[in-house]
């Protein structure tokens, strides 16, 4: 295992953070939180910051199985009691239908921006930014998938917070909206969905675990990632190593990735906070509570009332990087998912998974469609993320947009997948953690935070799907 990294030198370990934090800024922060600024004032602030704080710890909590047991998130639940990898089937089949919707929805949303100042229509520019994004994160790996989020990142940042500067925001306001409070006009189904979009949903808590993996958080992972062009990282064998000394070693590496997974739901917070007053300050004196699309096109009307021509352009912009970095991180984090877990299927609990297992049995013939085009060089798992990033949110995803065209009505089908499937990732990942070694299991106090972040999301599924199955949304 190498020394984790020190001082200055910890700056360059942030990419799985950013690139979370690019993934889980999106359709959320544009199209619902001005809307609940625009009703409700500040007054759920102390909510949007909950949110976030508890992502914070869920997000940790699935970087430490991948730190201390060289594994992701995925593998782990292939280790769970009951019948074989039933948690694997549990998130593979719903997330498929999942990915292709969501990619289409944020390409359609990022489309919908782009015709308002380029010629051409919605479809022409949301299937032209979906897939130059697919050859981005089919062929670019990792490296550049991480330098383009952190570009998109820093432009993200510095945007919406000078935006929301220059709307002149009452602080007063600002301040009482973080002491908890329930307003009497009250509407759950309203702000539901909003909830529901605070940062990551469900399958950006194991992406985390993912990218800190790639990146060589407490060492390679071995063959898991071979392949694909990942960091540098030499991989030592963690056995040889005394057990206390690798103890202490995990230890530093987990206070690297839950500083990364700080900076990532940081960058998301400002985000999201930006947005937030942009809402109350620019829709809420004017009345306007829109819907959709319109959302956006509105907060870069009234921008560029304040700013002229440059405020339109700068919230274009704005909304363009946003959503176009989401379609970026998204594709690449399902593309992982969808790859780990078609290799972990045909696998007993605690078996290796990845690569390593072609070289003792050839790959079951089921999945020869899906590689056979690979070349020698090329492993496994990489040839099956590129085939679910071509097929899955490139092909389909295409598809929907095609079909539908509407990518407010597009994401609207996915939302009731993350809600159910978020309570049981979160509660997973915590009895996964669990059985950590002595010393790099996490202390009662996160405990406590990941059991509480748990039954917040379970409340939020029951509320959320009652609402949705009776047509509230």
């Amino acid at each position: 295992m190498p020394e984790a990294p020190q001082g200055k030198n910890r700056v360059k370990w942030w990419g799985p953070g950013i690139l979370w934090a690019i993934s889980s800024v999106g359709s959320g922060s544009i199209l619902f939180t001005p809307r609940i600024g625009s009703e409700y004032g500040y007054s759920f602030l102390w909510l949007l910051l909950m949110v976030c704080f508890l992502m914070w710890i869920m997000i940790r909590e699935a970087g430490r199985f991948s730190v201390v047991t060289g594994r992701t998130v995925l593998d782990g639940f292939s280790t769970l009691p009951g019948p074989r990898n039933w948690a694997l089937w549990l998130i593979f089949v719903p997330q498929l239908f999942a990915a292709a919707v969501g990619v289409a929805g944020l390409s359609g949303l990022a489309g919908s921006a782009l015709k308002t100042v380029l010629p051409g229509g919605l479809v022409l520019w949301s299937i032209a930014l979906l897939w130059a994004s697919v050859f981005l994160v089919g062929f670019g790996g990792y490296k550049w998938v991480s330098r383009v989020a952190q570009i998109f990142a820093l432009i993200m940042v510095v945007v919406t917070f000078l935006a929301a500067l220059q709307s002149k925001p009452d602080l007063q306001s600002f301040t009482a909206g973080l002491a908890p409070n329930i307003p009497d006009n009250l509407d759950i189904p309203f702000i539901l969905p909003w909830v529901g979009t605070i940062l990551a949903g469900s399958m950006g808590i194991l992406w985390y675990s993912y990218w800190v993996a790639t990146k060589g958080y407490g060492g390679a992972v071995g063959e898991l990632h071979k392949g694909e062009d990942v960091d540098d990282v030499e991989e030592e064998g963690r056995s040889e190593k005394d057990y206390y000394a690798a103890i202490d070693g995990l230890k530093a590496w987990m206070r690297t990735m839950s500083n990364t997974a700080l900076i990532g739901v940081l960058i998301g917070t400002l985000t999201i906070t930006s947005f937030l007053v942009l809402g109350v300050e620019l829709l809420k004196p004017e009345g306007i509570v829109p819907s959709g699309v319109d959302v956006a096109l509105q907060l870069t009307k009234l921008l560029s009332e304040i700013w002229g021509s440059l405020g339109y352009w700068v919230m274009m912009m704005a909304i363009v990087v946003i959503l176009g970095g989401s379609v970026i991180a998204n594709q690449d984090g399902w593309a992982r998912s969808f790859a780990d877990i078609t290799l972990l299927l045909p696998l007993s609990g605690y078996e290796k998974g990845g690569d390593e297992q072609v070289k003792e049995k050839a790959p079951p013939k089921w999945m020869h469609p899906m590689v056979f085009w690979r070349p020698s060089k090329m492993g496994y798992r990489q040839a099956l993320k590129i085939f679910y990033l071509v097929s899955i949110t490139g092909v389909a995803s295409t598809a929907l947009i095609l079909a539908i065209g509407d990518p407010v009505k597009i994401m609207s089908f996915s939302g009731i997948i993350a809600a159910v499937h978020t309570p049981f990732i979160v509660f997973t990942t915590f009895a996964l953690n669990l059985n950590l070694p002595e010393g790099v299991r996490p202390r009662l106090v996160t405990n406590g935070l990941m059991v509480a972040a748990g039954l917040f999301y379970t409340v939020f599924m029951v509320l959320y799907a009652i609402n949705f199955f009776s047509g509230g949304m």
